[in-house]
């Protein structure tokens, strides 16, 4: 990864402004609180997997991390983040909830919500930010997991976070291609382990069930978008609940269960569409992969959906400049 800054590179009366620069510049803005006669010491590193961004920072100084109501309204992306400890005890706070993270786990965050992390000590944390869409999972359902700790005591949390520490640590050595690939292999595993954690989220046990069970039929789609017999009676009967009672669940998301999958693949299309490691991989083989091997019934779903044919977007995609 690159690294965007050191401090021992910058004089100590510099070292603040520059640090609080690269951090808003890199992440949106953001308010960074600590003493003042506190030396700052630190790194922070950069890099690209696919569509999703790798950071990581380590500083052994304890200072804190404030995303208000006020810096929300300046801008930045929506985006979700993703903040494993990899050593140090960070403190992360986000609606009404508050984690102190332990070596190896890691919790999810809202960037277009207040937040608060905090080191009080040495850190060494690896941060993976992602458009929303990535997560295939509700937003409000998002809402309930976030400062939630991701333990590697068992589970998908345990393949989880040693594969997003390997991220960090070998990210330089991916050929494009493969990072594209793994990008998409760590949403997946990240997208199963969250619906997996919803189980122990604290809310009413109604809507608990209903909202668990909708995360793991997410998680299921985006694990077998690939399968050419994924529906909705594959679907419910995975599941083991009545193909009503899943058409139901995806009411509340005001969708079908059909139209769901129908965008997840097309997503996924468009994606590998504008990847430039696949622009010699052809438009029907790209949807093929994502179960939708009719190509002239493809084009129309494309089309329909982002008001281009897939090729079009390809070229636009991959056309200097864009």
């Amino acid at each position: 990864m690159a690294i965007l800054i050191r401090t021992r590179d910058v004089p100590s009366e510099r070292r603040y402004d520059a640090w609080r620069s690269i951090v808003c510049d890199t992440l949106g803005p953001l308010d960074l609180r600590m003493a003042d006669d506190t030396p700052l010491r630190g790194q922070i590193e950069a890099g690209q997997l696919g569509a999703v961004g790798v950071g990581r920072v380590r500083t052994s100084t304890p200072h804190s991390v404030h995303r208000t109501s006020g810096l929300i309204r300046q801008g930045g992306s929506e985006l979700y983040r993703v903040v494993l400890a990899m050593s140090g005890s960070p403190l992360l706070m986000q609606d009404g909830r508050s984690v102190r993270l332990r070596r190896g786990e890691f919790a999810v965050y809202d960037f277009a919500r207040p937040y608060e992390l905090v080191y009080n000590e040495g850190v060494d944390l690896a941060v993976f930010s992602f458009p929303r869409e990535m997560l295939a999972l509700p937003a409000g359902s998002i809402a309930q997991l976030t400062a939630v700790p991701i333990t590697t005591d068992g589970g998908t949390g345990a393949l989880a976070a040693p594969l997003l520490r390997r991220v960090v640590t070998d990210l330089e050595t991916y050929q494009p291609a493969s990072a594209t690939r793994l990008s998409g292999v760590v949403m997946d595993l990240v997208t199963t382990t969250l619906a997996e954690r919803a189980d122990l989220v604290d809310v009413q046990p109604a809507e608990s069930r209903s909202r668990t069970l909708l995360l793991r039929v997410h998680a299921f789609i985006e694990q077998h978008l690939g399968d050419g017999d994924l529906s909705p009676a594959t679907l419910a009967a995975a599941h083991h609940v009545s193909l009503r009672y899943l058409h139901r669940l995806f009411e509340t998301n005001d969708t079908t269960v059909a139209a769901w999958i129908r965008h997840r693949r097309l997503e996924r299309c468009r994606k590998d569409l504008a990847e430039p490691a696949l622009h010699d991989v052809p438009v029907s083989a790209l949807a093929a992969r994502w179960g939708l091997p009719d190509a002239a019934h493809f084009s129309r779903l494309f089309r329909q959906a982002y008001g281009m044919p897939p090729a079009e977007y390809r070229r636009a995609g991959l056309m200097p400049g864009k």
